[in-house]
Formats: C-alpha cells, sequence, structure tokens
C-alpha cells in the first residue's frame, strides 16, 4: 500500500477531528436556559434566526462525529491489514 493513501486518510482524520472540537466547542450548552427556572435570566435572547443555526450546527456536529468515528475504524483496519505505523 503506498504512502500516499496512508498521509490521506491520517490527514482526512486530522480534518475531522479539528473539525469535530471546533463544532463540540461552538455548540451552546442544553443547560444554559436551566437558570431560568431557578429566577435568574438568560445572558443571551433566543431568536428564531438563533435557534435555526444552533439546530444545524448540532445536525452537522452529528455528521461530523460519525465521519470521524468510520475514519477512525478505517485508520484502524488499515493498519492492521498493512501494518501502518
Amino acid at each position: 500500500m503506498s504512502d500516499g493513501l496512508k498521509y490521506l486518510v491520517y490527514g482526512l482524520l486530522f480534518g475531522a477531528s479539528l473539525a469535530l472540537i471546533v463544532m463540540v466547542i461552538s455548540n451552546s450548552s442544553k443547560a444554559e436556559g436551566m437558570g431560568v427556572l431557578g429566577g435568574g435570566t438568560s445572558s443571551q435572547p433566543q431568536s428564531r434566526g438563533r435557534a435555526g443555526l444552533e439546530e444545524n450546527l448540532s445536525r452537522w456536529t452529528g455528521y461530523v462525529a460519525v465521519t470521524w468515528m468510520v475514519l477512525c475504524a478505517l485508520v484502524y483496519y488499515l493498519a492492521v491489514r498493512y501494518g501502518w505505523e
């Protein structure tokens, strides 16, 4: 197996890892809105446009997470099969 494929797969895994980290950090916590129940106020008002953005970001985070898991399994398979280090 060529080194080019090895570096391509490792590069894709690295890129997916960075994207997943950024997307998880960008997602707002669901617990942010729970402070309102205790009498606190929300630090940021929610509008419909923002809610749509958060839903899309959450959905795309799931897609990137699945892609990351598939790439991890692929790297493992190729490493065992071809003895990659």
